[in-house]
């Protein structure tokens, strides 16, 4: 299991810890929100440990990354579901993270966590509530990463722009991706030299230039400083909220802001259908190669049997996992490991994870059926909608459009669950 510390954490011996550009750099990677835009694929689940392209976890990006852009120390903080992450970060062997001194560390809640405490409370608050950690390993400078979004990234040379710049803080953008609403996220006006000039979270209207990919390299005593600062003049009771919020909107007014332009993929999966646009994607070769000789995603995971794709089976522009068993139809799918189709049954447009089985004569097409699910009906969700079926749901009537099937549930003919807009 990963190290679990409320401790003061230190880099080791004199204080020796990970250096860029001759300064100390520790990463904070964010894994505590609920994720409850992501529906009944989040309800049972850390929205970070949520399976993609078949074998890999949501925060094997955000990890991935900081092995190869050679940062070691890491500290993931955690709130919702602690266990069903915990038991994918093992002690961070597959990130090359275990480490005698530094390595990944992770910080489930303490009783001076905000977060969740107030109904306002989020990621600022989780800074906050860390602070005395942070201060204890004086760090020169932080990087703060969320881990739900799919990209790779070089934080060494975001680090180093920040330097150069001399900014407080310098948050990595992308141009908005194409079927993206930019009222989703932060957006940003750059000037000429790449200052931020403006700044608007989450905007009814928004401004027209390029977004935040929650990316953020901050000053670290800057960082410590701001918090303070706003935990000070914040009314009692109330939360520091999200970055957004107080936190990213200091520094701009402060002209102590940067920008660093993200050159390749990036997507933020946190809706149901951005996680299967984000499949899409990788089926058509537009997301990033997981396996890139220089830049692989690296994962944790159970070693199983090879696929097997049965005589008789049809397999097209499709991904299948290890572990898994066709005998039926599966057409510009995902098939997470240990997935079942049934000679019969057909899988179109779908991504099915871990341990599903599609029984025979059953057609699933544009849905998500979660891990240990069993479908012996009919699943579409039509032509623009998106079915969304929760682990272990047992389907065995036809379910339609934009539903979603809660964890468990025996659904038969007569039943009904929330739609995506309910």
């Amino acid at each position: 299991m990963a190290r679990f510390s409320t401790r003061s954490l230190s880099s080791g011996p004199a204080g020796r810890g990970t250096r860029v550009a001759g300064k100390k750099v520790l990463v904070l990677i964010l894994a505590g929100g609920k994720g409850e835009r992501l529906g009944v694929l989040t309800q049972e689940r850390a929205k970070p440990a949520l399976t993609f392209g078949g074998t890999y976890r949501l925060i094997d990006f955000a990890l991935s990354n900081c092995m190869h852009s050679g940062l070691p120390d890491v500290w993931v903080l955690e709130e919702y579901q602690l266990h069903t992450l915990n038991d994918h970060l093992t002690n961070g062997r597959p990130w090359d993270l275990d480490r005698t001194y530094g390595g990944l560390e992770v910080l489930p809640p303490s009783p001076d966590t905000l977060t969740g405490a107030l109904e306002d409370a989020g990621n600022a608050d989780a800074l906050h509530a860390n602070r005395h950690l942070i201060r204890s390993y004086a760090p020169d400078v932080v990087v703060v990463l969320s881990a739900d979004h799919v990209y790779t990234l070089d934080y060494a040379e975001v680090i180093r722009h920040h330097l150069k710049v001399g900014a407080a803080v310098t948050m990595v953008t992308t141009d908005l991706p194409g079927g993206e609403d930019a009222s989703r996220f932060g957006n940003v006006q750059v000037t000429k030299g790449g200052r931020v000039k403006r700044f608007a979270y989450k905007p009814d209207e928004p401004l027209g230039g390029p977004i935040t990919t929650e990316v953020f390299v901050y000053d670290a005593p800057a960082l410590l400083r701001t918090l303070d600062d706003l935990r000070a003049t914040t009314p009692a009771g109330q939360g520091l909220g999200d970055f957004g919020h107080a936190l990213i909107p200091s520094f701009v007014k402060a002209k102590s802001a940067h920008a660093y332009a993200l050159d390749g993929y990036w997507l933020d999966v946190g809706l149901p259908g951005a996680y299967f646009r984000a499949h899409q994607d990788l089926l058509a070769g537009r997301s990033v190669r997981l396996d890139t000789p220089e830049w692989p995603v690296l994962s944790s995971s159970i070693p199983r049997m090879p696929a097997r794709v049965a005589q008789g089976a049809r397999v097209e522009d499709s991904l299948v996992s290890y572990g898994c068993h066709v005998q039926g139809r599966v057409i510009r799918s995902v098939l997470s490991p240990g997935v079942t189709v049934e000679a019969g049954a057909v899988v179109e447009d779908a991504v099915i994870l871990r341990d599903a089985t599609i029984r025979a004569g059953a057609h699933v097409r544009r849905a998500i059926v979660d891990e240990e699910a069993v479908i012996a009906a009919r699943v579409d969700g039509g032509p623009d909608g998106l079915a969304v079926i929760g682990a272990r749901a047992h389907i065995a009537a036809p379910v339609k459009g934009d539903t979603q099937v809660e964890p468990g549930r025996r659904w038969r003919k007569g039943s009904r669950e929330r739609t995506a807009d309910e």
